[in-house]
């Protein structure tokens, strides 16, 4: 996918998640505190609701990186656009807005386009979590390793239910070629 039109894909995104994050949905309830430093790093994306940017995407994960003497983090997105082809990214950034819990952030890919970034569930160990938007049209469950086991799965998707997803739309992103066409993953109708 080109760069320009990846570009006015995304600007698509923010804009459509920034005029429906109002409504009468209820406010999101976050986990109680995210150690910042534990959250850093790579985390592979599960599964997700498929939107414009991501949409058909495998072998996708988001990396964290705290910056240097500022509030600020690296946040890029690495994906294939199929098995076998070169890995592509989108470079970002997300800084903490309720340091309170450190668990809601705003994040930017395109200038002046910010998205809100939710963090539901989060596991002990910091091996799984669950991030979200308060529009409940975007959601993400990501661990360390590139699969997930179906416990902790299912109790991201409990989360997500809870608050006022549609769980049905949550797909899992093939990591591996084995997982492709598989229930449950994108097969790309979506």
């Amino acid at each position: 996918m080109s760069g320009f039109r990846l570009t006015l894909i995304f600007l698509a995104v923010l804009l459509t998640g920034c005029v429906s994050s109002g409504g009468s949905m209820p406010s999101l309830q976050t986990v109680d505190s995210v150690d910042l430093d534990r959250y850093m790093g790579e985390w592979y994306i599960i599964a997700h609701i498929p939107y414009f940017a991501e949409r058909g995407n495998v072998a996708a994960k988001a990396v964290y990186t705290a910056r240097e003497n500022s509030e600020k983090m690296d946040d890029v997105y690495y994906y294939r656009e199929e098995f076998g082809k070169p890995v592509e990214d989108m470079r970002g950034v997300a800084w903490v807005v309720d340091d309170t819990t450190n668990a809601v952030w705003k994040t930017r890919f395109f200038w002046p386009f910010t998205f809100d970034y939710y963090i539901l569930d989060l596991t002990e160990d910091y091996s799984a979590v669950a991030v979200g938007h308060p529009s409940r049209d975007y959601a993400w469950i990501m661990a360390r390793e590139a699969r997930l086991d179906d416990e902790i799965y299912g109790r991201m998707l409990e989360v997500f239910a809870r608050q006022g997803w549609d769980t049905s739309r949550i797909l899992k992103v093939p990591q591996f070629p084995d997982q492709e066409g598989q229930e449950g993953f994108y097969n790309g109708e979506s």
